[in-house]
């Protein structure tokens, strides 16, 4: 009869069973993901870990079974233990990313997939009517005509982003603008939004939506079961492409339009791989120039850096009004105190 284990909390400061929960994932070709907020394991009579899973934020990570005791039902017991853990803290909404060979076990644990890589990895939630009901909110914003769609984060919205909207605007009947709406970046999603949405009012054929949790950030996106950091960005792009691609058949999309970011080695993987897959879904890739102040191109990293060091004069030359009114008033104070007190603005 299979011993009676138990799911036990692992505490950051328990380095020695960290150390074998390490081990463990080693195994099953996996390495401990970077962003974590609470691991738990399942040890045998030797104190030696057999079983582990993790959570971030409402997603499930870094699951693995000791090939000796799989079939015994402690996959299950993680999962359980681990949706409790997040019920618990709220989260009723949860998502997880594994690898495609794994994706028949977590359907029939309940999940269902949004989308997937072929190959590599699988993206599920664990709402039957989740995504779908994302794509039924989404349906009712779209008008007869061309439409093409852009992705930003605008952390904050800048002159650049304003510039790529513009010239998106310009190329089709109805420009469906996504906002990523995970809260990762310095500026709050909250904020990102409004500025988004008074940045771009006066054009009239822009209609904003939020990702929701179905357009995920470089922050999220998890990449402990995949080799290399060109693995990683390339499965990020395509997991992402695969879900834009379900989107953009509900709105009848057939332009993406991206900025160019040639100092940037992400997204440049981002838009060559966008470039490569997204024609095969009937979509063209639009590779906007980046717009240029005195010489230089406007990012929002610059701005980040000017709002750290106080200099509003650099911060309106690079930003639309709205943005630049946020920042001069006592609203913006909280945002600014967590701009001045990060390490590195420029490339968060």
């Amino acid at each position: 009869m299979p011993a009676e284990y138990l799911v036990s909390k692992v505490w950051p400061q328990d380095r020695a069973t960290l150390a074998k929960v390490d081990a463990l994932l080693a195994q099953e070709g996996i390495e401990r993901d970077a962003n974590l907020d609470y691991t738990c394991a399942i040890v045998d009579d030797d104190l030696n870990v057999i079983g582990t899973g993790s959570c971030f934020g409402n997603t499930l990570r870094c699951l693995a079974v000791s090939s000796e005791h799989q079939g015994e039902g402690l996959m299950n017991k993680l999962i359980t233990h681990l949706i409790e853990v997040e019920y618990e803290r709220g989260n009723l909404k949860l998502f997880v990313y594994t690898k495609t060979t794994a994706a028949k076990f977590f359907r029939d644990l309940g999940f269902h997939e949004i989308a997937r890589v072929d190959g590599t990895l699988s993206f599920l939630e664990n709402r039957p009517d989740g995504f779908p009901g994302y794509l039924r909110r989404l349906s009712s914003s779209r008008r007869p005509g061309t439409a093409g769609a852009v992705v930003m984060n605008a952390n904050p919205f800048t002159l650049g982003h304003r510039h790529l909207v513009e010239v998106a605007a310009s190329a089709c009947d109805t420009l469906h603008l996504f906002v990523v709406s995970e809260d990762a970046s310095l500026v709050p999603f909250d904020v990102r939004m409004r500025l988004v949405r008074e940045g771009v009012a006066d054009l009239g054929n822009v209609v904003v939506h939020e990702s929701g949790p179905y357009i995920i950030s470089s922050a999220t996106f998890p990449s402990y079961f995949l080799k290399d950091d060109v693995a990683v960005n390339e499965g990020h792009a395509r997991l992402d492409i695969a879900v834009f691609c379900r989107i953009a058949a509900e709105l009848g999309i057939t332009r993406r339009f991206v900025g160019e970011e040639p100092a940037s080695q992400v997204t440049g993987v981002y838009n060559r791989v966008m470039c490569e897959e997204l024609p095969h879904a009937g979509i063209e890739c639009v590779v906007v120039p980046r717009l240029e102040v005195d010489g230089s191109v406007v990012s929002a990293s610059t701005v980040r850096c000017a709002l750290q060091t106080g200099d509003l004069d650099t911060v309106r030359r690079l930003v639309p009004e709205s943005t630049y009114r946020f920042f001069a008033s006592d609203e913006a104070e909280p945002v600014l105190a967590r701009i001045r007190a990060a390490c590195d603005v420029c490339h968060y």
